[in-house]
């Protein structure tokens, strides 16, 4: 039998996380235990209240599979249990943990991937002003920084961090909150200032202006971009899409995703919520078929898990078994 733990974990953050539909303090999270011959396998979740998610409603979701997990589901039939979303995600990446433990293999043999190496990962710029910003910018590891915009200050927010960082390749995050009226400019100037990314500019379900999207910097789907079926549309409006693993049900579905793309010739970055390295774990090994990675989670952490993930110098290091896979 399968034994199911759900634990409920709030993690503080060092500093306040602020993008265009507000701020948090804390990373909160449900972190999944499976066990089963004396073998465990972890995984974590975001619950998200941007697509209606709640620490509540994802806890009831896992236990409803609670009976059906204890006598035998297993990973492939999670696929049709729950639907793409957190919970799934965190039961997904338990079970993938759960069969490499069973197996004496790593989950990237198990899952066809290349052997991992470490990987240089976007680190996040907050929302601020554009001085606190350029000042988070010099202190900032690496040299791909996220930047979060939403307001009539952007273009001053990315000159104010390219003069700070003329070394730094930059991504634009506006989480659906751009100003239409400020993005042709924003896109035209973009490529001087070190931009290679602009994601999300305009709210899911109002992509359609991206059909005559400017040509002088790629644009990446975020929100709008949840699992394989999606790719097809995103492809005629979008060059990229943001692939989060909370967002397609796990790392099964994310592998999936991910192939669509390709095949659509879209770029993917693998991305992440705000979390620790539990969470980030399976995302890291994705991100060996991914053209960028965004997965600083555990950096924004006052204290990550034990045997957490290693960051140098811009670069995320694999996961170590003791971690996860």
């Amino acid at each position: 039998m399968t034994a199911l733990l759900v634990e409920y974990v709030s993690s503080p953050l060092r500093k306040s996380f602020a993008i265009s539909r507000g701020s948090k303090s804390s990373a909160d999270t449900l972190r999944v235990t499976l066990e089963k011959d004396g073998k465990r396998g972890r995984g974590e979740c975001v619950p998200y209240p941007r697509y209606g998610e709640s620490i509540e409603s994802v806890t009831s979701q896992i236990e409803t599979l609670r009976a059906d997990i204890e006598n035998g589901l297993d990973r492939s039939a999670l696929q049709d249990a729950l639907p793409a979303g957190a919970a799934r995600c965190a039961l997904d990446c338990a079970f993938w943990d759960l069969e490499a433990k069973q197996a004496g293999k790593p989950v990237w043999q198990l899952a066809g991937l290349p052997e991992p190496t470490p990987l240089p990962t976007a680190v996040t710029i907050v929302l601020a002003s554009p001085d606190e910003m350029a000042t988070d910018a010099r202190d900032a590891q690496g040299a791909l920084l996220k930047l979060k915009l939403g307001g009539k200050e952007d273009l001053d927010r990315v000159r104010a961090v390219h003069d700070a960082r003329p070394d730094a390749r930059l991504i634009l995050d506006a989480n659906e909150g751009l100003d239409a009226g400020l993005f042709p400019d924003i896109a035209k100037q973009a490529a001087s200032l070190g931009v290679v990314l602009i994601e999300q500019p305009f709210p899911a379900g109002k992509d359609n202006y991206l059909l005559k999207r400017p040509p002088e910097v790629a644009v990446c789907a975020d929100e709008s971009m949840h699992t394989s079926d999606d790719i097809q549309d995103l492809a005629r409006m979008y060059d990229a899409v943001n692939i989060k693993l909370d967002k397609t049900g796990g790392l099964t579905e994310a592998l999936a995703a991910t192939r669509e793309a390709r095949a659509a010739g879209l770029g993917v970055m693998v991305g992440c919520m705000v979390a620790g390295s539990i969470s980030m774990a399976p995302a890291v090994l994705l991100g060996m078929l991914a053209d960028a990675i965004d997965l600083d989670g555990p950096l924004w952490l006052a204290e990550d898990v034990e045997n957490g993930l290693h960051y140098e110098g811009g670069l995320v290091h694999p996961p170590s078994p003791a971690l996860w896979g």
